[in-house]
């Protein structure tokens, strides 16, 4: 049984220290990686608690360190360390890993403390509903069968992160709010709409496949809850650039939380400045 919705406030401050979830959905962090976007993840995983949480992939980029060297600080440590913590205290935690961290592929069906790998799952929301979650990364063309053109990319994205982020110094200093080329091009650039559009059909089919009436994934750093011919497409997205989770009510309902929506600030990252579809959907879903 779920635990009912809560809200801790901290005495004296007015602030939610606690929410409570039936579910948490998390992909794309990319530990070990400099992009990584690790406090804004401790400080969503000490606000928001489930009974359950899934990991849907690439939450440790092996390919980057695997190519770059090892790079772990302190607060990649802390979110490893937080989600045990969760796990020893009784919450179950789904690990279905991506193309990133595809080791962990070959143990299917262990449990490393606590945490249970799974290649995919059928998840079963409150409401009955049964959502195939899978990273989604089998589905990437150039993934499955140019492995090479796979790793060049991410090269590429990498140096996009790295240029980015000295640009946005640079902004900063002229009073100017951060701004993701990511994030433009997957809205702007016709090519990165179709890769998008595309990725979401094939998955919805999937789902088909499976006798499901929707689907969890991540792998295009492009969250989502939207209806796509009938089926619930959900995208977790990314905890590189977006700080993006899906949380699950206790009656069922799916709802996308951007986190850097709530604390652009702290995060040093651009809030949408208009409601995405994705947002609107969850509402229309409740």
């Amino acid at each position: 049984m779920s635990k009912p919705a809560r809200k801790t406030i901290a005495q004296g401050t007015g602030r939610t220290v606690t929410q409570s979830y039936r579910t948490i959905f998390l992909s794309d962090v990319h530990l070990g990686t400099p992009d990584c976007q690790a406090d804004l993840l401790i400080d969503f995983l000490r606000e928001h608690d489930a009974p359950t949480i899934y990991l849907v992939g690439d939450i440790i980029d092996c390919w980057r360190m695997k190519r770059k060297g090892f790079y772990w600080p302190q607060s990649h440590n802390d979110v490893v360390q937080k989600l045990l913590r969760k796990a020893r205290k009784g919450t179950r935690i789904v690990y279905v890993p991506g193309n990133h961290d595809e080791l962990l592929r070959d143990y299917q069906g262990i449990h490393f403390g606590g945490i249970e790998v799974l290649e995919r799952d059928v998840f079963e929301t409150a409401d009955g509903k049964r959502l195939l979650v899978i990273h989604g990364d089998e589905f990437d063309m150039v993934v499955m069968n140019h492995r090479w053109l796979a790793h060049l990319g991410d090269m590429a994205y990498g140096f996009a992160m790295w240029t980015n982020k000295w640009h946005n110094r640079t902004r900063k200093l002229l009073g100017l709010r951060y701004w993701s080329f990511s994030r433009w091009a997957k809205l702007k650039v016709k090519s990165a709409v179709n890769f998008i559009s595309d990725f979401e059909e094939v998955l919805a089919d999937e789902a088909r496949k499976h006798d499901a009436d929707g689907v969890i994934c991540g792998h295009i750093h492009h969250a989502a809850n939207e209806m796509r011919n009938g089926i619930r497409y959900i995208n977790t997205g990314d905890w590189v650039e977006s700080c993006t989770a899906i949380v699950e009510h206790d009656d069922g309902r799916m709802e996308l939380i951007d986190w850097s929506r709530r604390i652009p600030a702290k995060a040093g990252l651009e809030p949408q400045t208009e409601t995405p579809k994705s947002i609107v959907a969850a509402h229309e879903a409740a």
